[in-house]
């Protein structure tokens, strides 16, 4: 009988095709977890009662301590109420993912005949331990926070935090009360170009970190059940569990950041600083 191999891959391994259309283990995860939160939060609008049962305390306790969580990021409740749904929509949705790729559900699949043999592919991979996720993740968390201080402080305001062309306009105003404009604004107009390339910083540090951290799990409890498949795989299964937990509310509190930032008005802390300096001279 010819020996059936599963390894884990670096890429996500494709599962069916919908025309030109390729769906990987990867993706068909991502959609269950998505088809599965939004059949949860049904689940619990429809039972909401005023004594709450056990679910839905769980459920508020969860809600409450993330928005005290955000308030502790923005130092404002209206901001939180704004940012907070997004946040918690992307800590469940990577969480449940960083669950279903450790979790024993790996005997669900496909079997196809390769280069090297016939090769088991499972149908359910964690979506976070997919490079492409990890990046489409990234990319809505930083492009979706500059929109967010779009709609919150304006486009202007939002376009001058990279190409501040308020700083070079503060030359021939404030040159001769101030002569050092001359070198700080060029400076300061620079930093907003700097701030671009942060950007694109953002969404590398975003995506690598989460894939990195849980590729390498999914990696180490494969190689623990090969050299000992019982028993000693367990308390890492455990540890991967709440890395799963950690690697969620780590990307979750860099959203909220990240959109606090993207929120706050630079032009209105400068503003009373100048007034400030203003009364001070008279």
């Amino acid at each position: 009988m010819e020996q059936i191999s599963h390894e884990i891959t670096l890429f996500a391994e494709p599962v069916f095709h919908y025309g030109s259309f390729t769906v990987t283990n990867a993706l068909f995860t991502s959609w269950f977890v998505v088809a599965l939160i939004i059949i949860l939060s049904f689940i619990l609008r429809s039972k909401l009662k005023i004594v709450p049962g056990k679910l839905q305390n769980i459920f508020e306790l969860i809600v409450d301590e993330g928005l005290k969580l955000c308030d502790q990021v923005t130092n404002n409740r209206a901001l939180s109420i704004k940012i907070f749904p997004i946040a918690i929509s992307v800590f469940f949705f990577i969480l449940v993912n960083n669950w279903l790729g450790i979790l024993p559900l790996g005997g669900f699949g496909i079997i196809e005949k390769g280069e090297h043999g016939l090769a088991f592919i499972p149908y359910l991979r964690g979506g976070t331990a997919d490079i492409n996720t990890t990046i489409a993740l990234a990319v809505m968390a930083v492009l979706g926070a500059n929109i967010f201080g779009i709609f919150s402080i304006g486009l202007w305001k939002t376009f001058n935090k990279y190409v501040n062309l308020k700083a070079l306009g503060g030359i021939f105003t404030k040159i001769r009360r101030e002569p050092t404009i001359i070198i700080v604004a060029p400076i300061t107009f620079f930093v907003g170009l700097i701030e671009i390339v942060g950007e694109f910083a953002k969404v590398a540090s975003l995506s690598f970190r989460l894939f990195g951290n849980v590729f390498a799990g999914e990696v180490l409890l494969v190689s623990m059940a090969a050299l000992v498949a019982y028993i000693i795989p367990i308390p890492f299964l455990f540890l991967e569990l709440l890395v799963g937990v950690i690697q969620a509310l780590i990307f979750s509190i860099l959203l909220v950041v990240y959109f606090t930032i993207g929120a706050t008005d630079h032009d209105e802390h400068e503003e009373v600083h100048e007034k400030v300096e203003t009364l001070l001279v008279n």
